[in-house]
């Protein structure tokens, strides 16, 4: 469930003629998710900002919200972080360009912070690469299951070009299998396994599998491996599954395969390709 108000159109936050102010923000906001019944003890911070020079005047205002939802019977609680954009008193959940048909929501990210550039995470090329990439990805996507193997090879042919950093990233709401197969192969990579991820993305198994024995099952066929339960429960596995997690939250990521080229959201994922390598 998502806690993003519903804004179809751009919203005047005040009547005041100066610039909003991040209070005035954040209690906008939650007045507008606060309005549901059903959704109690919100919190919203802001996150980060960032100018956007193309559009004068205009801010993107990164947004880390949490929130009691109840659904059912049940309340669960939720963390999401969302993106407005602000100018002066007005605020709108979307921006696009109307010269250049660029939509912000889609390009517009934090700066990727150079500490998110770990060991643990490039799996190919030289950490003083020319270019760095990270992808953020679900092994179980049908568009990552096309896009991600063929990036990783392609890349990984010129190391001198391309340092690249994979960030675990299963969404779990549409793909539960995802997170026992991302927790498998981060075992696979502590081992020292070659290529890891990279066969991560030939596991054949329902992506609506929630016993994890039978997931195990189908990675260990793929890999000749026998990781079992506890592997995958080992402190070490848990925190760079939740490493990851947390770099994604920081990063706006939201869905997969997403892309960062030179610490810059890559829209097109292509980036890569328009480098000349030798």
């Amino acid at each position: 469930m998502s806690l993003m108000p519903k804004l179809s159109t751009i919203l005047a936050l005040s009547a005041s003629l100066m610039a909003a102010t991040d209070a005035e923000v954040i209690s906008f906001l939650k007045k507008g998710i606060g309005g549901n019944p059903n959704i109690t003890n919100v919190q919203i911070e802001v996150s980060g900002k960032k100018n956007l020079p193309a559009m004068s005047g205009w801010q993107a205002y990164f947004m880390s919200i949490e929130a009691d939802v109840k659904q059912g019977g049940s309340t669960r609680h939720i963390n999401q972080n969302g993106t407005y954009f602000v100018n002066g008193n007005v605020i709108a959940p979307e921006l696009i360009n109307v010269k250049t048909g660029e939509r912000y929501n889609d390009t517009v990210s934090p700066d990727f912070s150079s500490s998110f550039y770990t060991k643990s995470n490039r799996i190919s090329g030289e950490a003083n690469a020319t270019h760095k990439v990270a992808i953020f990805s679900d092994p179980l996507c049908p568009f990552c299951r096309r896009y991600v193997p063929e990036a990783i090879a392609y890349m990984a042919k010129y190391p001198k070009t391309f340092a690249l950093y994979y960030y675990h990233f299963p969404l779990s709401t549409l793909h539960p299998a995802a997170v026992t197969l991302t927790k498998a192969a981060i075992v696979a990579e502590q081992e020292g396994i070659d290529n890891a991820v990279l066969h991560l993305y030939k596991v054949d198994v329902n992506a609506s599998e929630k016993d994890d024995q039978k997931i195990l099952n189908a990675f260990n066929k793929t890999f000749g491996t026998k990781i079992d339960l506890n592997d995958i429960r080992r402190p070490s596995v848990v925190n760079q599954f939740e490493f990851d997690q947390k770099v994604a939250q920081s990063m706006m990521v939201v869905g997969t395969p997403t892309v960062f080229f030179n610490g810059q959201k890559d829209a097109s994922k292509n980036k890569y390709k328009e480098i000349k390598v030798k």
